[in-house]
């Protein structure tokens, strides 16, 4: 969360000319609502029935549909400094500019500083257990055939896109 993941897969979709899908659109409804699973799962699956994609998310609900049908991963595994710092700093401009998200969302002062649904609580509670998790996926079965491309600065990110514009 937090790290570019949505910039990154823009970048990429538009550099291959392949569609890009943003899981957040699919999952997050108005009022930051839910989609059903159900209806989330059928959404993701009809475009990853697509012959081309870029996918950025990460959401385990529907890996098992993503994750079979890709042949390449990008893993923006930046250190938690890096990644808290974008998301304090796109958290606060979001909520002073009340920019709206997907489904109508918008990030407001209290959500992002004064909830247990803040994006920042998320990013300290998570970072080190998703990189474990990630490592783990990457390394087991299910990811095996899957080339992944671990990027560890934003630097890095950068280069991926230039050498892909070419």
């Amino acid at each position: 969360s937090c790290a570019g993941k949505t910039t990154l897969a823009r970048g990429i979709a538009g550099a291959l000319d392949v569609p890009h899908v943003e899981l957040d659109v699919l999952h997050w409804g108005p009022g930051w609502t839910e989609c059903p699973d159900d209806e989330f799962r059928d959404a993701v699956r009809e475009h990853a029935a697509a012959e081309r994609w870029v996918i950025d998310g990460n959401y385990s609900k529907v890996r098992d549909i993503v994750l079979p049908r890709a042949t390449d991963a990008v893993w923006l595994n930046y250190s938690f400094a890096v990644v808290f710092w974008r998301a304090l700093r796109r958290t606060v401009g979001r909520s002073l500019w009340r920019k709206e998200l997907f489904g109508g969302n918008r990030e407001t002062f209290r959500m992002s500083f004064l909830s247990r649904d803040s994006i920042l609580l998320w990013v300290i509670q998570t970072h080190r257990r998703r990189n474990r998790e990630y490592r783990a996926l990457f390394s087991g079965d299910a990811g095996s055939h899957v080339r992944l491309t671990e990027l560890r600065t934003p630097e890095e990110a950068e280069g991926l896109l230039r050498r892909l514009g070419r």
